[in-house]
């Protein structure tokens, strides 16, 4: 008896978790210009959806040619020219204050608030349900995973 059916069996396998694994990573770019254009179809010539603003988090489902399809915190699917898009990664506040510590600790001490909408620039996910992130500022601190969206 051939061994080698055995063998490819486990493999395919593998490989095919690994596969389905790599799809449900999430990737988030960022809006790069000042004001960009979402559409319901990949072309300019399609419906325009809404008009979002520099800095906003879109998490990225599909990429076609120099179209992106994107959904956004409220988890909306739209489409958006891949130019628009910047690999620098911010996040959305989804509360109505949220808080950034001087550490990762619910304990630590505020280091300054912002409101909900507001942006804040994604630097490390520490893998503890804190984030890292940037003030426009320049400060650094640290924010809850349950404050924000984008990560």
């Amino acid at each position: 008896m051939n061994p080698m059916p055995r063998l490819i069996a486990p493999v395919l396998l593998a490989s095919g978790l690994l596969a389905a694994g790599s799809a449900q990573a999430l990737d988030f770019l960022s809006v790069a210009s000042r004001a960009a254009i979402l559409y319901d179809q990949p072309a300019a010539s399609a419906h325009k959806v809404a008009v979002v603003s520099r800095y906003l988090p879109l998490e990225v489902v599909l990429t076609q040619g120099d179209w992106v399809k994107v959904r956004d915190a409220s988890g909306k699917l739209s489409w958006i020219e891949r130019r628009a898009l910047d690999k620098k990664r911010y996040l959305l506040v989804i509360v109505p204050l949220a808080d950034v510590r001087l550490a990762a600790d619910p304990n630590a001490a505020v280091l300054f608030r912002v409101s909900q909408q507001g942006v804040l620039e994604w630097v490390e996910n520490t893998q503890t349900g804190w984030i890292q992130v940037r003030h426009p500022d320049g400060l650094t601190g640290y924010v809850s995973t349950a404050d924000v969206w984008g990560d």
